[in-house]
């Protein structure tokens, strides 16, 4: 049952990563700056579909983990 799930956890974080390479990267440091005119934009589509995704594998991901470090003891 640990090493199924240290390999699950491996393949989550690899799709965590994948997903947040994913994100949308426009906003860069002109925005922080007051450039940039688009004050609030909303997600559609795979932008929306992205972001729940991210999430919910952060979830999974914080789970899986207390879930191992309860089974190392």
């Amino acid at each position: 049952m640990y090493k199924i799930l240290l390999i699950v956890q491996i393949v989550i974080s690899s799709l965590l990563v994948i997903s947040i390479l994913l994100q949308n990267r426009a906003e860069g440091l002109g925005k922080m700056f007051g450039g940039g005119g688009e004050v609030f934009r909303t997600k559609r589509g795979l932008e929306k579909f992205l972001y729940y995704f991210t999430i919910a594998l952060i979830v999974i991901l914080v789970v899986i983990s207390l879930t191992l470090l309860k089974l190392a003891d």
